[in-house]
């Protein structure tokens, strides 16, 4: 398997966004092909890693997928590379609530043999560092930590204190980098502000956070790590490419800076299940692609853009066209919002009997569900994990069934079927249950051949 490593930390906001990604740019930057990786469900930073790498970014999470594709979708992702990164997700050792090591960043490092390199924001402590090291060097003997990277280090005799505490340890130095206020990316609500919606700032702090890891990491010596991990067994995850024969139906993915949240496996799926794939903007583009036989709108920041989706009328028009005529529509989070009559006052799709509005409460959290009604997506009992992300509430009318049936952490029915829409807040991985793509797909050639019979 392909040279790689993985970048955690003690703590969330101790810098493992910029270290990743800087030292993604870095290695691209010296000639390397670098396979981009995120741990859990982020939709965000894997955007900033394909700036740094020129590759897709990949989401590495246990629990939407169970453990034993997290080798194989590795292997899918990092195929034809030299070296893989691998950006953790909160505290070294956080995975989803009450289930243990099941989602945590070092059971990702264990099922991929992989070693850790710790950020440890130093900014309010000195021989300290070495204690807390230790801990999480010595918590489970399975994990390789490998090295440290210091943060936010105040000057050159806090550095020299943070040093000989470390040497103390045993534990070796690969980086020590000062406060930098070019690398800062913007936060609002939901975490970082995405990288369609920055464009060139958010490549600037790219070229920022990799210029700060050139200059204070030792990138060979990360590499070394990296190339000296053990070898792992996995046959890469492949999409089924049983394709039916005939005319490849056209599914419609909403893209543009207000639905960026989507996994990249899913356009895979779509496409091995005999899909034209085609991309779109509901900001910029008035009607949805030419022989459009199928609509997936995924995730993101409807609300943000709520004034000009609402203004671009036709292409709210043809969606709910497409939506009364049967045809097969996927619509997750942002999507389901786009589908309501309205959000935060605005017009939009009116295809779903609902009022969206922001809240005051952030719904966050992994979730067990189960299809509750036979739609494009699922079959009645078809069980999946999902994960809710949102700050926003929907206001459902009459006149539609449920989608899933959630059973943690709490038990609830949520989301919208009706005619051929499947609407929820639920994100899901398609890869967990690949009869998902193949599912929607039958379902657009199944309309495609009703509608040309009826022409």
């Amino acid at each position: 398997m392909v040279a790689r490593l993985v970048i955690a930390a003690p703590a969330s906001g101790s810098g493992k966004t910029t270290v990743a990604t800087g030292l993604m740019a870095a290695f691209a930057s010296a000639g390397l092909a670098v396979s981009p990786h995120k741990v859990g469900p982020d939709y965000i930073d894997p955007g900033y890693h394909t700036l740094a790498t020129g590759r897709p970014g990949r989401n590495l999470d246990a629990y939407l997928c169970g453990t034993e594709l997290i080798a194989p979708l590795f292997a899918h992702g990092a195929a034809g590379c030299d070296v893989a990164v691998v950006e953790g997700v909160m505290g070294l050792y956080d995975g989803a609530a009450g289930a243990g090591e099941l989602a945590s960043t070092a059971q990702i490092a264990k099922l991929l043999r992989a070693p850790v390199v710790l950020v440890v924001d130093a900014s309010a402590q000195s021989r300290s560092v070495a204690a807390l090291v230790h801990g999480f060097v010595t918590w489970d003997p399975q994990v390789r930590v490998g090295g440290v990277i210091l943060n936010k280090v105040g000057s050159q005799r806090h550095e020299e204190l943070l040093r000989e505490a470390l040497e103390e340890a045993g534990v070796p130095v690969l980086g020590v980098l000062r406060r930098a206020d070019a690398v800062g990316t913007p936060s609002r609500h939901l975490g970082l502000v995405p990288v369609a919606e920055r464009a060139a700032d958010a490549v600037a702090s790219v070229e920022a956070m990799g210029e700060l890891v050139r200059q204070g990491c030792d990138v060979e010596a990360l590499l070394a790590l990296a190339r000296g991990a053990p070898p792992v067994q996995a046959e890469p995850w492949c999409p089924d490419p049983g394709a039916s024969a005939g005319v490849r139906p056209v599914v419609a993915v909403a893209g543009g800076a207000a639905f960026t949240f989507s996994y990249a496996e899913h356009a895979e799926l779509l496409t091995a299940a005999g899909a034209d794939v085609v991309t779109f903007d509901p900001l910029r583009d008035e009607q949805l692609p030419a022989g459009t036989a199928g609509l997936v709108i995924g995730g993101g920041f409807p609300e943000v853009y709520a004034p000009q989706l609402s203004a671009n009328e036709p292409l709210r028009k043809a969606v709910a066209e497409l939506a009364y005529s049967g045809a097969p529509v996927a619509a997750e989070c942002a999507g389901l919002l786009y589908l309501a009559r309205s959000l935060d006052g605005q017009p939009m799709c009116g295809v779903l009997d609902a009022e969206a509005r922001m809240g005051e409460r952030l719904t966050l959290g992994y979730r067990d569900a189960v299809a509750v009604t036979d739609s494009c997506l699922a079959a009645n009992g078809t069980r999946m994990r999902g994960h809710e992300f949102h700050r926003t509430v929907v206001a459902p009318g009459a006149g539609h069934a449920p989608a899933w049936g959630l059973h943690r952490p709490e038990r609830r029915l949520e989301g919208f079927v009706q005619q051929g829409v499947h609407a929820s807040y639920l994100h899901t991985h398609w890869a967990s249950e690949p009869g998902t793509a193949r599912r929607f797909v039958d379902r657009c050639s199944v309309d495609r051949r009703s509608v040309e019979r009826c022409a």
